[in-house]
């Protein structure tokens, strides 16, 4: 339902307060998707829209994606409320609000390999350890996506895959890769290994032997692709 907000102090805005600050939204459950291309992602994934919140224009552009969604709240106000209300420059002009679910363990995540047909190609994680930075994981995730990887784990020294720059350098890929966040490395590569999957060490070493020779030695296994 579109409702149109012309006052930044407007309760029903609660939820849009404060977006640069990344454990704000952490505590209240949620997560911030930005930008069109972002947030209509979202409507189509796995996660629950709270709400959306939008410019004129925005709203516009975003007509297809929000058709036949009565109960989902849509909140179109002025370009200033939206920057007030947000704390920056919304030049986008278009938010939306994503509940957090139960977090998913890296057996949840690992499950994938039976779910491929005899003649699929075995499937492949990425896992990430110690990679702090926002955009770099959002990038990790966007090219786990294009190669077609089953799922991401990560570290808990990892930057969230919920922050709202994360998933806007993924382009939306870290609203549909399966993924598990703070996964102990002890027991989840150890248990992966018990399990049959190939563990692969990815280095900038020039010394190493190529990715290409190792994925092919490994004789067709499930691979896991640990970098960091």
């Amino acid at each position: 339902a579109a409702l149109a907000i012309d006052d930044p102090g407007d309760p029903r805005l609660a939820d849009y307060r404060g977006v640069p600050d990344p454990e704000l939204a952490r505590t209240r459950g949620v997560f911030v998707a930005e930008g069109r291309l972002v947030v209509g992602r979202l409507l189509t994934s796995r996660f629950t829209a709270r709400s959306v919140m939008v410019t004129p224009a925005a709203f516009d552009a975003l007509a297809a994606d929000l058709e036949g969604r009565p109960c989902l709240p849509v909140f179109v106000v002025p370009q200033d409320v939206m920057n007030t209300v947000a704390g920056f420059n919304i030049h986008r002009g278009c938010l939306a609000i994503g509940e957090r679910p139960a977090l998913s363990t890296w057996q949840d995540v690992a499950r994938v390999r039976s779910c491929g047909s005899l003649d699929s190609p075995a499937p492949a994680l990425v896992a990430l350890e110690r990679v702090g930075n926002a955009d770099n994981v959002g990038a990790t995730f966007r090219a786990a996506a294009a190669f077609g990887a089953a799922g991401v784990l990560l570290d808990p020294t990892c930057a969230d895959p919920l922050y709202r720059k994360a998933i806007r350098t993924s382009m939306g890929a870290s609203l549909h890769m399966p993924f598990a966040a703070d996964v102990p490395w002890a027991d989840a590569l150890g248990g992966l290994r018990r399990d049959g999957w190939a563990v692969v060490g990815l280095t900038p070493d020039a010394a190493a032997a190529p990715a290409r020779d190792v994925l092919t030695a490994v004789g067709g296994k499930p691979v896991v692709l640990v970098l960091g």
